[in-house]
């Protein structure tokens, strides 16, 4: 499994630090951030952030349960759930759930930001202590709300490397626009629209374009 990003981007850790801090006071102590495998199947997920990262192997089983999992994302579930771990930490398949107990973590709040295709990025907030009431998950969930554009972001960046021009073509591809249409927003000519898309369905590992854009879309590019 790849290490998770902000193993590797002082810029994204930075982020999840600060974050963290700011919830400390509502008792959160441990941030993970799962996302799916743009190469993978749909029910695939990888770590994309682990704060502080003594957390990863328990991470790590947390992404590859069914818990939260494409088949949650189907159902009528909210984006927004709170969980007490301990209650089913019995449970057989729950490895990442006694692991978390383990770290001394008792409860948390998980945010799904649903992507094409029933996949989705999932924030998952620890805390070792039981919530009091729904209103402190809510107050959580917020928090995640507000992070997420940049935080988002800033993975994204540090995934794949898109010039802007790539990033462009592929944004106005997702609007529905051809490559003719494109150049006339962009004010160049076709064949330079047509050679940014290549370049990006290069990067994104694709052979087409409507398949850079759905990866694209996979990795919070779009």
């Amino acid at each position: 499994m790849t290490l998770p990003v902000n193993f590797d981007s002082v810029g994204v850790d930075s982020i999840l630090a600060d974050w963290l801090t700011a919830l400390r006071e509502q008792g959160v102590e441990a941030l993970v951030v799962l996302g799916p495998d743009p190469l993978g199947p749909r029910e695939k997920r990888d770590v994309l952030a682990a704060h502080p990262p003594r957390l990863l192997p328990a991470a790590e089983a947390l992404a590859e349960s069914r818990d939260f999992g494409s088949s949650w994302r189907e159902s009528d579930a909210p984006l927004v759930a709170w969980q007490d771990i301990a209650k089913s930490a019995a449970d057989q398949g729950s490895r990442w759930r006694r692991l978390f107990l383990a770290h001394g973590h008792q409860s948390l709040v998980r945010v799904a930001f649903p992507l094409p295709a029933g996949r989705a990025f999932e924030c998952f907030l620890f805390s070792p202590r039981a919530f009091g009431s729904r209103t402190e998950a809510a107050t959580l969930a917020w928090s995640a709300f507000n992070i997420w554009p940049m935080l988002k972001r800033a993975l994204a960046e540090q995934r794949v490397a898109l010039s802007p021009r790539e990033l462009e073509s592929l944004n106005l591809a997702f609007e529905g626009l051809t490559a003719r249409e494109t150049a006339t927003r962009m004010e160049v000519s076709e064949r330079t629209v047509n050679y940014h898309l290549a370049n990006a369905m290069s990067k994104l590992q694709t052979d087409n374009k409507l398949a850079a854009v759905q990866r694209a879309c996979w990795l919070g590019l779009i």
